[in-house]
């Protein structure tokens, strides 16, 4: 049973994220400001943390700092939609994944179950030196398998759809047009190829995003086309 460690200033979101955690199986300790959280790391062995941004005493972005230089474990921040700012910090110091409050307790239970298969998927893995493996975060594809996984889970693509998301991949941080996507896939001129491109973008979103709203690999940059983030 993995011990999760659920840090929020807020006892009635860290109860109600307890409750759904507990549902699924976890083993929840419970911590209201970041220098409660280091004491329970210290005293305890914790799988995942799931801290809060804004806190007293030591708030989640320091805490996150503190816990980098001795632990590796995944660590899961939350913040709100006007903290931006704070989420981007979060990650740059440490953090593995972020959640924006308010959010569907379902999906940070995803979440969770997401950086503990990816955390304990480290280093299982033996990599073939002659096959073509590109990866970003926990997208990994195989172009000799014709495989893709999202923290070491198979998602099944259509033929366009792989080609789409392995052009992506190979070119990470290079913005795509959508007429650029189609003649690379299509191989045709890109007449009317917006709904077309714009579908298949869905469905991929749908397979290996988590919450295809909140994207965390396949950006959108308005006005100009997709791309696949550089993690």
């Amino acid at each position: 049973m993995s011990k999760i460690l659920v840090c929020d200033d807020d006892k009635e979101i860290v109860e109600a994220i307890e409750i759904y955690l507990t549902q699924e199986g976890y083993e929840v300790v419970k911590a209201y400001d970041g220098q409660e959280a280091l004491k329970v790391l210290k005293e305890t062995p914790i799988d995942l943390l799931v801290i809060d941004v804004m806190m007293p005493r030591l708030d989640g972005i320091r805490a996150t700092l503190k816990i980098r230089e001795e632990n590796n474990i995944p660590i899961i921040i939350l913040s709100a939609k006007s903290e931006d700012a704070d989420k981007i910090l979060g990650l740059n110091v440490g953090a593995d994944d972020y959640v924006t409050k308010p959010f569907n307790p379902l999906e940070l239970v995803a979440r969770v179950k997401s950086q503990l298969r990816r955390y304990t998927s480290l280093g299982s893995t033996v990599k073939n030196e002659n096959e073509a493996i590109y990866t970003t975060g926990g997208l990994a594809i195989n172009d000799d398998l014709k495989e893709v996984t999202v923290d070491g889970e198979t998602v099944k693509l259509t033929p366009i759809e792989y080609n789409i998301l392995l052009l992506l991949v190979k070119n990470q941080g290079k913005v795509f047009s959508i007429e650029q996507i189609y003649e690379s896939i299509w191989n045709e001129d890109a007449i009317g190829a917006d709904n077309t491109v714009a579908v298949h973008i869905r469905h991929i979103r749908e397979k290996i995003e988590i919450n295809p709203k909140e994207p965390r690999y396949l950006k959108v940059v308005w006005g100009v086309g997709y791309k696949i983030e550089k993690l």
